[in-house]
């Protein structure tokens, strides 16, 4: 299986930002059926945990209590680890149930021994009061940031953060496309609006929204060949 790294890159900004932080390090694009399991309606959740986990991989992080010998934990792993750790009843695993942030919380901190920090967005304020959280996260080396909410129930991940006088935007990776890897190319995952800038307006006021952010950070003094991205230098002025 080979999965797509980093398809945001090479991805215009919205606009003439005045301000704008990316994701630092690599990842892997997961999503529905990638793996060859057709988890169309109910992996979204699950797939956005892979990509966090195959940042922390290239990121460095090491085992936790379990650690899973594929790397990146496949989806009967994540299930099983739940049951594990208490969190879900053993029918759990080989069900169609989804997960959310808090799930993703406790797998990354049980295969990496990473903690992560869930924020909390009540229904109506949508993300506009979690920029400066978000801009801290990346401009800090954070990488993939889940994002889940209520009426807005699928899950999805973030890459980034840009401001413009008028607007905030963030950059939104989506696992909702099916289908295997071989013909999947960054420029059509681009162009098909499987990673784009979304504004915050387009948000679903009426939803809550739950970030999960893993507590670890890339080490940009190891980074080669543009992989340091964290804080991007923009014009305030475009003439």
């Amino acid at each position: 299986m080979s999965l797509l790294p980093d398809v945001h890159r090479g991805l215009p900004f919205p606009n003439s930002p005045t301000r704008a932080a990316l994701v630092s390090g690599s990842y892997l694009y997961y999503h529905y059926g990638c793996d060859g399991v057709d988890d169309r309606g109910w992996g979204c959740g699950y797939r956005t945990l892979q990509t966090l986990c195959s940042w922390l991989v290239a990121a460095g992080a090491g085992a936790g209590p379990g650690g899973c010998p594929q790397l990146v934990p496949r989806l009967a792993d994540i299930q099983r680890s739940l049951v594990e750790m208490g969190d879900k009843p053993p029918v759990f695993v080989g069900s169609r149930d989804w997960i959310g942030t808090v799930e993703a919380a406790l797998c990354v901190d049980h295969f990496f021994g990473v903690p992560c920090k869930i924020v909390h967005s009540p229904r109506g304020e949508g993300l506009g009061g979690q920029m400066g959280v978000l801009y801290a996260h990346f401009e800090g080396g954070g990488g993939p940031v889940m994002v889940g909410g209520d009426a807005d129930s699928a899950s999805k991940g973030l890459l980034g953060v840009c401001s413009t006088p008028t607007s905030h935007h963030l950059l939104v990776l989506d696992p909702h496309y099916y289908g295997g890897v071989g013909n999947l190319r960054r420029e059509g995952v681009q162009a098909a609006g499987w990673v784009h800038w979304q504004g915050l307006a387009s948000f679903d006021p009426t939803s809550f929204y739950n970030l999960c952010l893993p507590q670890f950070r890339w080490d940009t003094s190891k980074a080669t060949g543009g992989e340091a991205w964290g804080t991007v230098l923009v014009k305030t002025d475009v003439h």
